[in-house]
């Protein structure tokens, strides 16, 4: 019965964690995170649920946060849209984003986990769509 469950897969969906800063600017204790999911794809999406949530260790100490749902009515192709702020304290931790959504009548779904200390500033690259520097996941 499983084997006939097609298996989706997720393609040209990404996710970003991208400072909110000027061009050329570093970012610092003050600058404000924001969590971006990117449509890379030539169609539309709609029906967007993304769960995100927050777990392991920080200071020896076993952390959970709050699970938290957002809703995207729909994505247009080669668009983005910022999903969350995230505090810079979280990113000692695994934060996981569970995405699914639409395209036409078919669901995908698909998680990302940035891992803990990997939203560092030698990890940016250029994101497209938004045109700013982040780390990003596909």
């Amino acid at each position: 019965m499983l084997r006939d469950i097609p298996e989706l897969k997720v393609e040209d969906i990404a996710l970003a964690v991208v400072p909110d800063v000027a061009d050329g600017e570093k970012p610092d204790e003050f600058t404000v995170w924001d969590v971006f999911l990117i449509n890379l794809k030539k169609q539309r999406i709609h029906g967007v649920l993304v769960s995100s949530k927050g777990y392991g260790s920080l200071e020896g100490k076993e952390v959970e946060t709050s699970v938290l749902r957002h809703f995207i009515e729909e994505l247009e192709p080669m668009s983005a849209a910022v999903v969350e702020p995230i505090d810079r304290e979280v990113f000692g931790l695994n934060n996981e984003y569970w995405v699914s959504f639409y395209i036409e009548k078919t669901i995908y779904d698909k998680k990302y986990i940035f891992l803990p200390e990997s939203i560092l500033e030698d990890n940016f690259s250029h994101i497209p769509v938004i045109n700013k520097t982040g780390v990003m996941i596909r």
